[in-house]
């Protein structure tokens, strides 16, 4: 026993007290270092969580709801065509000027934005003399551009520079398809669909058929 305590000298027993004490503090450095990671890590997961909660809501209750497409004829085609549209319930606002209008006839695409520098394409009412739709504005859009008629907007949010529609917003955009479709408008027949997408939320679709006969009217419900 009495060489035990011989082999162990106060010194020894010191050199052991500082090793321990290193490697205590180590491991304090290293716990807080993981704890300082975890909770950044935690803060970064709820901000996306939150900004992803955003978005979501946004685009489930956000969107466009299209209830009317309307056409004109002339010399047994139609040469133009208006769309109406209203934001869907519970809905957010809705930039016109940042939405697409997609349109198609199986044979070629168009992809349709509103040009705000274009204000004949841009009308508060419909013509004030007889209050025909088609007889509102030049109807000159390129095969690159649609027109906005406002028919409801009670807060004045929808104006020429910035076209933004809302709750109770009702608007129509019209649309040369005579432009669009190498100045042949739509023929007889020919199947037709469409998309609204605004830049945030659901899109507003539509598909119809052109009728075999466009002679007994000039203006007839697409959709």
């Amino acid at each position: 026993m009495r060489k035990i305590c011989k082999i162990l000298k106060k010194k020894d027993v010191g050199a052991i007290g500082i090793g321990a004490m290193i490697v205590f503090i180590a491991m304090v450095l290293v716990a807080g270092i993981a704890a300082a990671v975890l909770v950044q890590t935690a803060n970064d997961l709820e901000i996306q969580a939150m900004q992803t909660g955003k978005e979501t809501t946004a685009e489930v209750a956000t969107g466009l709801h299209v209830f009317s497409v309307t056409g004109h004829v002339s010399n047994n085609e139609i040469d133009n065509m208006t769309i109406a549209i209203k934001p869907r319930a519970g809905s957010s606002d809705i930039d016109l000027s940042e939405t697409v209008l997609e349109v198609s006839d199986g044979d070629i695409k168009v992809l349709l934005s509103y040009n705000s520098s274009a204000t004949w394409n841009f009308n508060v009412s419909v013509d004030a003399d007889d209050g025909q739709i088609f007889g509102t504005g030049a109807w000159n859009e390129t095969n690159e551009e649609f027109g906005i008629i406002v028919l409801e907007d009670a807060d004045g949010s929808c104006t020429v520079d910035t076209p933004v529609i809302n709750r109770g917003d009702l608007v129509v955009l019209c649309i040369c398809t005579s432009a669009c479709f190498d100045g042949n408008g739509m023929d007889p027949r020919e199947d037709i669909w469409g998309i609204v997408m605004p830049e945030d939320g659901s899109a507003g679709m539509f598909a119809f058929r052109v009728p075999s006969s466009l002679t007994a009217y000039t203006i007839y419900d697409l959709y």
